[in-house]
């Protein structure tokens, strides 16, 4: 597999260079034409790779997608960062930055609360649409119509007894969300733990990505956490002024 995937990425890189043949490519990679043609073709499904008319292939348009979310979240998570370490340091509690990404919430960047308790939340893992505040407000600020597509395709484990476990219950949440500008995480994905998140919406509007507070319930409950609610919605408006 490992052997495999280095092909591929060998692929990308002479791709990058210009077109190429089947055969230049089997040259380059010094490998049977059968070889790269398997490679190629589970490559051109996945549209990371492009066949023309003349058997020549390009890179194909998912690389620039995932290039366009690259840049983006490099950019927010630049611009987030001395935001995020204010907040971290008024609060005391841990924040994260999360983006959305081709159907999926990541976190992209997190800063430990001061105190001992630690969380299991990971830079670059995905955080439940369903149940976590950040994907709630990411989720709420897609197009309606592929909010629909993903309320529809979710997969609704239920974490504790507070987690929303279909999609008419989560229309609704999201419905309140927006109205209100930020979203909660009541002990919804871990019993223990409390979350609130806002948006970071650019000059334009558009939501660019999602920070939060999280706090376990041993620190602080429900309502304490609520009080750091014009904290965080002042950070995430202050990253999406700077945002440009």
């Amino acid at each position: 597999m490992s052997q495999s995937l280095g092909r591929a990425l060998q692929i990308l890189v002479s791709l990058g260079e210009g077109d190429r043949s089947l055969d230049q490519l089997a040259t380059e990679l010094d490998v049977h034409k059968t070889t790269v043609l398997r490679l190629l073709r589970t490559m051109e499904g996945e549209r990371f790779v492009r066949r023309d008319d003349a058997h020549r292939y390009t890179l194909g348009s998912r690389l620039f997608s995932l290039a366009d979310v690259a840049r983006e979240q490099h950019v927010v998570r630049a611009v987030a960062a001395p935001h995020l370490h204010q907040l971290n340091q008024r609060t005391g509690q841990t924040v994260h930055l999360a983006a959305y990404e081709n159907g999926q919430v990541i976190y992209i960047d997190k800063l430990d609360s001061v105190q001992s308790v630690r969380m299991y939340s990971q830079v670059g893992v995905p955080a439940a649409l369903h149940c976590t505040a950040v994907g709630k407000v990411l989720l709420a600020a897609q197009p309606k119509r592929q909010r629909e597509a993903l309320l529809n395709s979710i997969e609704y484990h239920q974490f504790t007894p507070n987690t929303i476990t279909g999609p008419d219950d989560l229309r609704d949440e999201l419905d309140r969300v927006r109205s209100q500008g930020w979203a909660h995480d009541r002990a919804e994905h871990e019993s223990f733990i409390n979350c609130i998140a806002a948006p970071i919406a650019e000059r334009s509007g558009r939501v660019v990505g999602a920070v939060s507070i999280s706090v376990p319930d041993v620190l602080l409950n429900y309502e304490q956490v609520l009080e750091l609610l014009p904290d965080l919605l002042s950070t995430a408006a202050a990253i999406g002024a700077d945002y440009n």
